[in-house]
């Protein structure tokens, strides 16, 4: 199933083209990269294919929610929580647990929830097994790869069918690009 389609994607403002004649389809599951050098607008691109930012040109179909990952100067860890704090609060952003949780007696709905947000919490935390997050630690003193890593993290909570991320590798060694 296709999840993004583009053609001829462009913004043209006032003081010149940001990106233009950008064709993409993504299907779900795959990985795309967007290169280019920093002021190309490759991340006003991914903002745009995210429904985040405006394009003036071409058309853009995107199939079910999209969320954002690391995205510098956008979105990204606050320095002042720690990891687990920041999944906490995207739990609690995301709001209702399922329906089915929901239908219960009042306080078996409040240990539903617990509960369901408990097992959403330590899934989170497992999910990268390679690079795992300590969740006592403070957005301030992630690594790049685990600043990357936390956004992943927080941005599958909510089940989109496209996660946009910027400058992935910035910041990393070899080994890390690889793994990321």
């Amino acid at each position: 199933m296709k999840i993004v389609e583009a053609s001829g994607l462009g913004l043209r403002t006032r003081r010149g083209w940001v990106y233009r004649d950008v064709d993409l389809t993504a299907e779900a599951g795959e990985l795309h990269a967007v290169t280019g050098p920093p002021g190309s607008g490759r991340t006003s691109l991914l903002l745009a294919l995210a429904g985040r930012f405006p394009h003036t040109e071409g058309e853009l179909r995107r199939r079910g929610p999209a969320a954002l990952g690391q995205v510098a100067g956008v979105h990204e860890p606050d320095p002042t929580l720690t990891v687990a704090e920041h999944i906490q609060e995207r739990l609690l952003l995301l709001g209702p647990v399922p329906r089915r949780r929901r239908q219960l007696v009042p306080v078996a709905a409040v240990r539903a929830r617990r509960a369901y947000r408990r097992d959403a919490f330590a899934a989170a935390i497992a999910g990268f097994t390679d690079t795992p997050l300590d969740p006592d630690r403070y957005g301030r003193d992630l690594t790049p790869v685990e600043r990357q890593v936390l956004g992943l993290v927080l941005a599958s909570l909510s089940g989109p069918h496209l996660i946009v991320a910027d400058d992935v590798d910035a910041g990393s060694d070899a080994p890390e690009r690889q793994w990321i």
